[in-house]
C-alpha cells in the first residue's frame, strides 16, 4: 500500500505543479466543475419541482377528503348519530392535521426551490466569470514565449481512449534516443577518468 501512496502523491505533485505552470489548465478545470455544479443544481430544482406538484396534488386530494368528511359530521348530526359524527370529526380532524403537514412540506419545498435557482445563478456567474479569465490566460499564454506559462495543446485535446502506446509514441522515441545519448556521454566521462 505504501508504494501506491507514493506512486498517488507523487502524480498528485506532478499535476499540481503543471496547474501552477499552466494557470489557463486550473481555470479549465474550475470551469468544468463549475458547469457539473450548474448541472446538478438544474436537476435538483427540477426535482424540487415535481416534489412540489405532487405535494399539491396531495394537498388537493386532502382536501377534497376534508370536504366529504365535513359533509358526513352534518348528515351524522342532522340524523341524530352522534357516535358517527364523533368518529367524523376525528377522521375530519386527522385529515386537517395530515393537509398542515403537507402544506408545511410543500412551502419548505417552495423555499428550497428559490434557494436552488439563486444558487444556480451565482453558479453561472462564477462559471462566466471563470470562462473570462480563462480566455484572458489562453489569450496571453498564446502569445506568449514563456514555456512554463504557454499554451498547452495536450491537455485540451484529452485522452485517447484508446489508450496510451509508448512504443508507437514519437517523442517517447526522442527522449529515450535522447536519454540514451546522455547516458553514453556519461559513461565515457567515466571511463575518460
Amino acid at each position: 500500500m505504501g508504494l501506491f501512496d507514493d506512486f498517488s502523491q507523487f502524480l498528485e505533485e506532478r499535476l499540481d505543479e503543471f496547474l501552477r505552470n499552466n494557470p489557463h489548465l486550473e481555470l479549465q478545470a474550475i470551469e468544468e466543475q463549475l458547469r457539473e455544479q450548474e448541472q446538478d443544481t438544474q436537476r435538483l430544482i427540477l426535482d424540487l419541482q415535481r416534489k412540489e406538484k405532487n405535494l399539491q396534488e396531495e394537498i388537493l386530494s386532502v382536501a377534497q377528503d376534508i370536504q366529504v368528511w365535513h359533509g358526513r359530521v352534518s348528515k351524522a348530526e342532522a340524523a341524530g348519530r352522534q357516535d358517527l359524527a364523533e368518529a367524523a370529526k376525528e377522521r375530519e380532524a386527522a385529515l386537517l392535521r395530515q393537509g398542515n403537514q403537507l402544506w408545511g412540506q410543500m412551502e419548505g419545498t417552495k423555499q428550497r426551490v428559490i434557494q436552488a435557482r439563486e444558487l444556480l445563478q451565482q453558479i453561472q456567474q462564477r462559471r462566466q466569470e471563470v470562462k473570462a479569465k480563462y480566455e484572458q490566460v489562453k489569450a496571453a499564454s498564446v502569445n506568449s514565449s514563456n514555456t512554463a506559462t504557454g499554451y498547452t495543446a495536450g491537455w485540451e485535446r484529452g485522452v485517447n481512449t484508446s489508450g496510451y502506446n509508448r512504443a508507437a509514441d514519437p517523442l517517447e522515441a526522442q527522449f529515450q534516443n535522447w536519454e540514451l545519448d546522455e547516458e553514453l556521454d556519461r559513461m565515457k566521462r567515466n571511463l575518460g577518468r
